[in-house]
């Protein structure tokens, strides 16, 4: 009769008495699981306290079953290689800086952040900072501030979706998924899941989005390049005070001093209006430019009124945003993280750091709650896009400067005090 194969443990302890007392646990290798995951920063297994019989039989190869961890389970002592576990490089958690046990939820981190993280996804538990959300995470007081910790672990890129919401406190589940019914233990609770509308600050940008303009265009005109160009002129110019009056609704904004708005602004207008652009003018394969209901412009049009960097450029983007299959609730989050992506020199830099990471961590929770399985690739894609748009917005202030120069059609003030800041 076959039987398995058993791992010999010996835990050494001082008896009261002053002598050494031995006492050998037999546990079977099919038993031996042992589940760290719910402990809390203070508890960690201690392999210094189990050594291995020297003359125990070999045993078998063995499956640790974890959400998250691969344990280190099996004690190598290779006499060839002659390698010690001292002296391999010790990994850092990302979070607090303490030696990580592991990748957990997508980063290197420790047991403690691990526990931490997995506690506060499976409670929804929310935080809040007494500070000003910036608080210092390392080891020493990684327990200072709760609500700072969870934003760390969010920020070096631990994954909610990594978190088995189906699990008890323990790490074992208390019953069994059938084909039928996801749940068999009717006392089981089903969690509540994120939606959008508790994304606040995506709840205001809802609410901010201008309205479409009507390009309007005179077609008493009987020169079609001017007509077309004197149309986006005015329509430009037009759709900067809607920009300016949406950047004052974005929470957060108006708590820049006044001089880094208007600097945020005038730097970033142009990439701003070329991604509503590139938006509406989705699909791409249409190669129309969708100014506005009313107003379209094709690649000959474009090349007729020496447009044709611009077209290309902006088309470009449409088909990048086309591949991302973006939605309306990302392109609202990305248009405002637009604003904040100013190399600008401000006098308030903290400030806008804030800023920036809120429009962050809401397009994250975002495209999280929209895409649970390619949540991470979709964030990593819409920040690629960014590069595209400073390049289009390069394109168009070029345009609009030669049009400027030439003196061919009106422009009105404010577009033109926008069009020639970056030149002071």
């Amino acid at each position: 009769m076959k039987q398995e194969m058993e791992d010999f443990f010996t835990f050494v302890t001082d008896s009261e008495d002053g002598l050494l007392r031995e006492d050998v646990m037999i546990v079977s290798s099919s038993q031996c699981l042992l589940d760290y995951s719910e402990c809390g920063d203070d508890i960690q297994p201690s392999p210094k306290h189990m050594k291995l019989f020297s003359d125990s039989p070999p045993s078998p190869d063995r499956q640790f079953c974890s959400s998250t961890t691969s344990m280190t389970s099996d004690i190598q002592h290779s006499a060839s290689e002659g390698l010690r576990e001292d002296d391999t490089p010790k990994r850092l958690c990302l979070v607090c800086g303490d030696i990580a046990s592991g990748f957990h939820y997508g980063v290197a981190s420790c047991e403690a952040c691990k526990a931490f993280f997995k506690r506060t996804i499976q409670g929804n538990i929310e935080y809040t900072c007494p500070a000003a959300n910036d608080c210092e995470i390392n080891k020493r007081r990684r327990k200072a501030c709760q609500a700072c910790r969870f934003h760390k672990c969010l920020r070096v890129g631990m994954l909610k979706e990594g978190v088995r919401l189906d699990r008890v406190r323990g790490g074992r589940q208390k019953y069994r998924r059938t084909a039928d019914s996801p749940f068999t233990n009717m006392n089981q609770m089903p969690i509540k899941k994120a939606t959008l509308d508790d994304i606040k600050l995506l709840s205001s940008l809802r609410a901010c989005e201008p309205e479409s303009l009507l390009a309007l265009p005179d077609m008493t005109v009987s020169d079609p390049d001017y007509l077309t160009i004197s149309t986006l002129a005015d329509l430009y110019d037009r759709e900067l005070v809607s920009t300016i009056g949406w950047a004052k609704q974005i929470p957060g904004f108006t708590d820049l001093a006044l001089n880094d708005q208007m600097r945020l602004l005038q730097s970033t207008w142009g990439e701003i209006l070329i991604l509503g652009l590139a938006y509406r003018s989705m699909p791409a394969h249409a190669h129309t430019l969708t100014f506005a209901h009313d107003f379209t412009l094709d690649e000959k049009q474009a090349r007729e009124c020496n447009a044709s960097e611009l077209f290309t450029q902006v088309l470009g983007v449409v088909e990048r945003l086309e591949q991302l299959t973006i939605t309306r609730e990302e392109f609202l989050l990305l248009k405002a993280l637009v604003l904040t992506n100013s190399d600008v020199r401000l006098q308030d830099t903290q400030a806008l750091t804030r800023l920036r990471t809120n429009i962050l961590q809401a397009l994250h929770d975002t495209v999280s709650t929209l895409r649970q399985r390619d949540g991470i690739v979709q964030m990593q894609s819409l920040l690629l896009c960014l590069p595209g748009l400073r390049a289009a917005d390069a394109a168009l202030r070029r345009f609009w400067l030669s049009v400027r120069h030439q003196g061919t059609v009106p422009m009105n003030k404010l577009f033109v005090e926008m069009l020639e800041s970056h030149m002071r």
